[in-house]
């Protein structure tokens, strides 16, 4: 089971979920894969745990082909969020992607979420890292 985690600017969402995911899940248990709009987005979730790491347009929509589950924050779906960082093409691959995507709620980028819970953020992540277990159950997969 292959997890991605994407993020962009400073990667502390992304080192959070990661760090979250590898406390739940052991090396060797499930591959999680960083994928950063930026190096240093990449280099925060390969310090929170992740397995490897990869940054930039290619190395998403590559990976997107390969993946799982990915999960991040929901605008990873949006072109342009990230104040621009998040390209069409990254945003496009993601969306079309057939992993499983395990989003947080986030109100950035223009995106307003409603009717959901509002709570902190590691709240969130913690329910995205229960959704990514009961996903993998579900798969059949031994973790």
């Amino acid at each position: 089971m292959i997890i991605a985690v994407v993020d962009g600017q400073g990667g502390g969402i992304g080192k959070a979920i990661v760090e979250r995911l590898r406390a739940e899940f052991p090396r060797g248990s499930v591959r999680i894969i960083a994928l950063g709009t930026n190096a240093v987005a990449t280099g925060q979730m390969l310090k929170g745990g992740a397995d490897d790491g990869a940054t930039g347009e290619n190395a998403i929509v590559h990976n997107m082909k390969q993946v799982d589950i990915v999960t991040g924050v929901i605008g990873i779906l949006n072109a342009n969020a990230m104040m621009g960082e998040l390209t069409p093409a990254m945003a496009a691959a993601i969306g079309t992607s057939s992993a499983d995507k395990v989003l947080l709620p986030v109100n950035r980028c223009g995106i307003h979420v409603v009717s959901v819970e509002e709570a902190p953020l590691g709240r969130h992540i913690d329910n995205a890292v229960s959704v990514i277990k009961n996903v993998i159950a579900e798969s059949g997969s031994c973790y």
